[in-house]
């Protein structure tokens, strides 16, 4: 259904460091919390990473990797029609959002914290990810498969929509990642004015 994985290893450091910054922001979290939450000392801590910064950044480049490695497959697929690879993107977004939505949700929300050349390839990765769907929007406009008048804005919707999943998902919810992603592929075919 997906090209995206099951599952995101973190690793114990990234994974403490996740919930802690999922539960206070990073600006609420200190590097002794983190040690605490991964079972390490503070001084065990620098032998993982230099900084909290470091940290963040480390999170938000797997993060992204992860969502921009199964987006390209679903986007970039030669001889398929626009529809089904705006279908499978869609697809892509929503479950990355839903099953991995604290650090999507941190990813998201922190990127005000991100400094220097951490931030300016954060914010690159996320303009390739606004690119891929605006592309595909553009192509299905000009075929007649999208009949939005405003593709960048219907574009620009849909991620906000798709986005918006980390704030409020949880697993015992009323549906599956993979039952809200179908929702979405029709709430999101309508906003790009599908025919």
């Amino acid at each position: 259904m997906s090209e995206l994985p099951e599952s995101m290893p973190l690793g114990k450091v990234r994974q403490a460091a996740l919930e802690c910054f999922a539960a206070n922001g990073f600006h609420g979290t200190s590097i002794r919390q983190i040690a605490g939450a991964a079972g390490l000392s503070v001084p065990g801590m620098y032998h993982y990473y230099t900084s909290k910064h470091e940290i963040l950044d480390s999170l938000c480049e797997v993060a992204m990797e992860t969502l921009l490695t199964a987006s390209r497959t679903a986007a970039e697929r030669p001889d398929t029609p626009v529809l089904e690879r705006f279908d499978s993107l869609i697809r892509v977004m929503v479950l990355f959002h839903a099953r991995f939505s604290a650090i999507a949700f941190v990813t998201l929300s922190e990127i005000r914290s991100l400094q220097g050349e951490a931030r300016v390839r954060h914010i690159a990765a996320r303009n390739e990810q606004q690119a891929l769907l605006n592309r595909l929007i553009e192509e299905g406009c000009a075929e007649g498969v999208f009949g939005t008048a405003h593709p960048r804005h219907a574009a620009r919707a849909i991620t906000a929509a798709c986005l918006g999943v980390s704030r409020w998902f949880r697993p015992e919810g009323q549906n599956t990642p993979e039952e809200l992603a179908e929702i979405y592929v029709d709430i999101c075919r309508a906003a790009a004015g599908a025919a």
